[in-house]
């Protein structure tokens, strides 16, 4: 039985990818800070519905605690690390951006060390399309310059896709980045805008809209994500002998075993038709404050997803409805509204 230390396993997409890994087989060591940056219960519910399973186990401790990490390695002998922890959110980077530097670049720097010291078959770790800043060319491919981050979250991103690939050229650690691009579904953050909407019309608050609506995102099924991630596992990227060796749009190092993925859905979606849908799912108009465009804030983002598609043969699918729905269904069954 092939094991996966995941970090993060108590958050959103580390809890789905967590029920993935175990539902297929493996073995999962998950290493969780369970900070308070949103409900803890909700993070401790997450653990309790893995911990269901005999081949889940878990620690809580913070990435920034290295000794508690290397250890929790030594026990768990990954074949397999996939880094999800970090401190989240672009805007909480506005008021704290202290944490990120420490929990997403010393965070990650202690488990490349990890990786490192076990030599993996595979590291994976979490990037972001916020990576992409500035860029106004879409949609989003991996061959794009990444030169004009717009917050410290992003910074912090971009300098563990710079970590990630000195220590896959040092090391020769095989590993993969993946960009995600605004991931939603059951379970998801309570700082997340789709969670902050429903909550919002459930209690009969009107909701604050950015940039007089005039947005839009590329909006990924947190499922559809996760298989992503699951079959990129699969795909180690091998070291080319010489550039020629590198396809055409692949964003294989030419220095090393490193690559960076978009998961994305491949759809820009308006952010009024993405309220749209939600009024749809709770069959009720939301009230809206229409406010300015807030700092650090990007209007579009839209990923480029055929690389993905040519590593793994699979692209996210979900349209906006369906995966609405399925998270007002999952909000309204947990919080009995």
């Amino acid at each position: 039985m092939r094991t996966v230390f995941i970090t993060g396993t108590a958050g959103f997409i580390g809890f789905h990818l967590a029920q993935l890994l175990l539902d297929e087989g493996f073995r999962v060591v998950g290493y969780d800070g369970m900070t308070d940056y949103y409900d803890v219960q909700l993070k401790r519910r997450r653990h309790q519905i893995l911990l269901q399973n005999p081949h889940f186990s878990c620690v809580e401790g913070r990435l920034e605690d290295y000794d508690l990490l290397a250890k929790t390695c030594d026990e768990a002998k990954p074949d397999i690390i996939v880094h999800l922890a970090g401190q989240a959110g672009v805007r909480y980077s506005l008021e704290n951006p202290r944490s990120y530097m420490e929990t997403n670049v010393m965070g990650t720097f202690n488990v490349t060390e990890c990786a490192r010291i076990h030599q993996v078959e595979h590291l994976l770790m979490a990037s972001t399309s916020s990576v992409y800043g500035a860029n106004t060319d879409m949609p989003f491919n991996e061959l794009q310059r990444t030169d004009t981050p717009l917050t410290i979250y992003a910074a912090s991103k971009r300098a563990n896709e710079h970590m990630g690939h000195a220590y896959a050229h040092l090391w020769k650690i095989p590993t993969t980045m993946f960009r995600f691009f605004t991931v939603y579904g059951p379970w998801g953050r309570p700082d997340l805008a789709l969670f902050k909407f429903v909550k919002a019309g459930l209690d009969g608050e009107a909701i604050d809209v950015y940039n007089n609506g005039e947005m839009a995102r590329d909006f990924t099924y947190v499922t559809d994500l996760v298989r992503g991630i699951r079959l990129l596992v699969d795909t180690p990227p091998v070291e080319p002998a010489t550039p020629d060796d590198i396809a055409e749009g692949d964003s294989l190092s030419p220095a090393a075993p490193f690559r960076v993925v978009n998961i994305g859905n491949g759809t820009k979606v308006p952010l009024m038709d993405f309220i749209a849908a939600i009024e749809d799912a709770l069959g009720m108009p939301l009230e809206k404050n229409f406010m300015e465009m807030q700092k650090g804030d990007v209007h579009e983002t839209f990923a480029d997803n055929a690389l993905l598609q040519h590593l793994t043969g699979y692209a996210p699918q979900t349209d906006v409805a369906e995966g609405v729905s399925a998270f007002v269904a999952w909000y309204r069954d947990y919080y009995g509204k």
